[in-house]
């Protein structure tokens, strides 16, 4: 965090923190999701659908540092505090957190999301989670306590072609067109030399 006092940074941290999320997202990573290490059955089905997708996964875990950053995510950790940020995120269903007598949901307010209490506004007004639309995923990386709930879970799941499946395709295209290649005419064509 900026400004943040340890051994090697005595006078406070210069550097603003990079945000892991969004950093993934755009790098293109099509499988992106946060977890808490303290929540061990969340955290296993995180990996396991990190695991079994089809390209670039990526995932976050929320993890304790007592050495250099002592409870940086109590807001998960706490019992009070994680019952008004953690908002679950699950494919297909509202943004909503908090307390179930006190439930607020995340909007938009034009292009910018907005917390406001659940009750306050119509349900048709709520976001509707979508794990495909990774527009909503990049939103949803810069939200962080105190301001806004703590998104847990899938954020992006995008199905598409990957890198092995591309250069398996490129192969057979180059060998139905050209044939099946020959190494050591490959080593003999061209300019080539004798050492003696």
């Amino acid at each position: 965090e900026l400004g943040k006092v340890t051994k090697s940074t005595p006078l406070g941290s210069p550097d603003r923190p990079v945000n892991p999320l969004a950093f993934a997202l755009g790098c293109g990573a099509t499988f992106v999701a946060r977890t808490v290490d303290r929540n061990i059955p969340h955290m296993e089905e995180m990996l396991k659908r990190a695991a079994h997708h089809k390209g670039a996964a990526f995932m976050e875990i929320l993890q304790n540092c007592n050495v250099y950053n002592d409870l940086a995510w109590n807001v998960m950790y706490d019992k009070e505090q994680k019952l008004q940020y953690e908002l679950r995120l699950e494919h297909g269903k509202p943004l909503l957190f908090g307390p179930p007598d006190d439930r607020h949901a995340v909007i938009m307010d034009g292009v910018k999301p907005k917390a406001v209490r659940a009750k306050d506004v119509a349900a048709s007004a709520l976001w509707i989670h979508d794990e495909t639309n990774v527009n909503a995923a990049k939103l949803l990386a810069d939200l962080f306590a105190p301001d806004f709930p703590v998104p847990i879970g899938v954020l992006a799941a995008v199905e598409g072609p990957v890198y092995e499946e591309i250069m398996l395709d490129q192969e057979q295209k180059v060998i139905s067109e050209r044939g099946p290649g020959d190494i050591a005419k490959l080593l003999t064509s061209g300019d080539t030399w004798r050492i003696s």
